[in-house]
């Protein structure tokens, strides 16, 4: 099966490619640094042409509000029309749980409305929701920081390993359209600033976390749903623990 992987040279999309290809589907790696460009259209149906699933785990150069939308909007536009041209059969997107939940977030509000364009389309689809990754767990330390303070809001949080994202994406892929939307998480559901807590001590690090009801999460409170799956999530397999040893991170 020739599967094209869009942001296929990232961090979940190479795994993505990696996996498909043990399993002896032609995974195709598109990117601008491999010549498919969403948002211009360029080498999009060079790349299309003979591809029975379209897999979208692509992701905004910036989080600015008005960019991220513009990114999502205008790329999955020309993904659907390319792959209505191409006559794709199966089109995969990766988003993230609680998008529907919190449309204050400005990241959310766009990934909402690149779902409403996959659902209008023609093109029998699947979305797979994930939470957080365990690999942008230092970046959501960064953000939350105000000189050598973390803030971290006392919610759940229950993130994931992008390996256990590619293997569930990659099932969803090979699998029958599922024409809705599933979440995937991790296997432990913590709080969220004792995750963070622990994570910057196994870091060495000497910032310090400071549990703050009103600490914001790239723009807006989350709650005890923003960050976490609803009943019926599909749980992935490898712990925070196992995932730093095994990453040296």
């Amino acid at each position: 099966m020739r599967i094209v992987v869009i942001g296929g040279t990232g961090l979940i999309g190479s795994k993505l490619v990696t996996k498909l290809g043990e399993h002896g589907h032609e995974a195709v790696a598109a990117a601008p640094n491999t010549g498919v460009n969403t948002l211009t259209g360029e080498g999009l149906a060079e790349v299309m042409q003979g591809a029975s699933v379209v897999v979208d785990v692509s992701n905004s150069p910036s989080f600015e509000d008005a960019a991220v939308l513009e990114f999502f909007t205008t790329s999955t536009r020309n993904l659907l029309a390319a792959g209505r041209e191409a006559g794709v059969g199966h089109h995969v997107a990766l988003s993230v749980v609680g998008s529907e939940r919190r449309p204050d977030i400005g990241y959310f509000r766009a990934k909402i409305a690149q779902e409403q364009l996959i659902r209008e389309s023609s093109i029998p689809f699947s979305i797979v929701h994930a939470t957080q990754f365990f690999e942008f767990a230092r970046r959501i330390a960064d953000e939350a920081t105000t000189g050598d303070e973390v803030h971290i809001a006392p919610v759940a949080f229950q993130p994931i390993a992008g390996d256990d994202v590619a293997r569930y994406v990659g099932r969803t892929a090979v699998g029958t359209p599922l024409n809705r939307t599933i979440e995937i998480a991790g296997p432990t559901r913590y709080r969220m600033d004792e995750f963070f807590r622990e994570a910057l001590a196994t870091w060495g690090d000497a910032r310090r976390v400071v549990t703050d009801p009103h600490a914001h999460y790239f723009g807006a409170e989350p709650d005890e749903s923003t960050l976490v799956p609803g009943d019926g999530a599909v749980l992935g397999e490898i712990t925070y623990k196992d995932w730093l040893q095994a990453s040296g991170a």
